[in-house]
């Protein structure tokens, strides 16, 4: 039987302060303590709303350590809303350790709806049927993120991207895919917001000058499927230490592809 001790999930702004649901606002006011990424962050959200509750820390770095502490603080009757500093938490935001461990000790939970990065990006871009990837940020490294991009390359691959990294990240998914479409969401509710949707080159031609924001990107599904395949077969025989000669000679035979188009991937 589930106990009555009481945990939120509540999402806080993107952006725009005023993007709170009323609901979000009632159970902020009711609970005892407000656990959160950045007591500074949160702090201006309570004051714009005049809310008075107590915050403790939880982030990344603590996790492990104050699960018991809010696991306490529940079993004592107290309720407990849990909020990161901006979107919904659990989405690329702390919370599944703590999360877990709750539902261990059968502590009803509680997710209000609200504001998350994803769905208003995707809210503004046009697209065929409703399927998406969505696989948070996006790795650091170059092999990463050709692996990654590789193996996802037939859905619409949706994730964040620091603004610094962005432009080095979509030329690096251009060299697998040179005529994939792409969309960009930045500044996400804010007065200087920005939706660009074009060929990989226009977008990185766009994004060419130092930019700020939070990046939320999308990769529309690749429709060079054959050539991606290709492509991913010449990268494995570079790795083994093939020479683009062999290469060439070795996928012409096995899958019946012209040795030029090869050379022109290669190349």
């Amino acid at each position: 039987m589930t106990r009555q001790f009481q945990f939120y999930i509540v999402p806080t702004p993107i952006g725009n302060i005023k993007d709170i649901t009323l609901r979000a606002i009632e159970v902020l006011k009711e609970v005892d303590i407000i656990a959160c990424e950045d007591s500074r962050v949160t702090q201006k959200l309570l004051n714009h709303y005049d809310i008075k509750t107590k915050t403790i820390s939880y982030h990344k770095y603590n996790e492990y350590e104050k699960v018991s502490v809010i696991s306490d603080l529940l079993k004592s009757g107290k309720k407990v809303a849990l909020v990161s500093d901006a979107g919904t938490p659990l989405i690329c935001d702390p919370g599944s350790i703590l999360l877990q461990e709750l539902k261990k000790n059968n502590i009803k939970i509680t997710a209000l709806p609200g504001s998350c990065a994803v769905s208003t990006f995707l809210s503004q871009v046009p697209r065929n049927g409703e399927e998406y990837k969505f696989i948070g940020f996006l790795p650091k490294t170059d092999k990463q993120i050709r692996d990654i991009y590789s193996k996802n390359r037939n859905d619409n691959l949706v994730f964040y991207d620091s603004p610094n990294r962005l432009v080095k990240s979509l030329k690096i998914i251009q060299e697998i895919s040179p005529d994939v479409k792409v969309a960009v969401g930045r500044e996400l509710t804010k007065l200087f917001e920005e939706i660009v949707i074009d060929s990989i080159e226009n977008v990185i031609n766009h994004f060419s000058e130092e930019i700020k924001g939070e990046i939320v990107v999308m990769i529309f599904a690749s429709n060079d499927k054959e050539n991606v395949t290709i492509k991913e077969k010449i990268d494995i025989l570079k790795d083994r230490g093939f020479k683009p000669k062999d290469i060439s000679e070795i996928l012409s035979a096995l899958y019946d592809v012209n040795k030029n188009e090869i050379k022109s991937i290669l190349y």
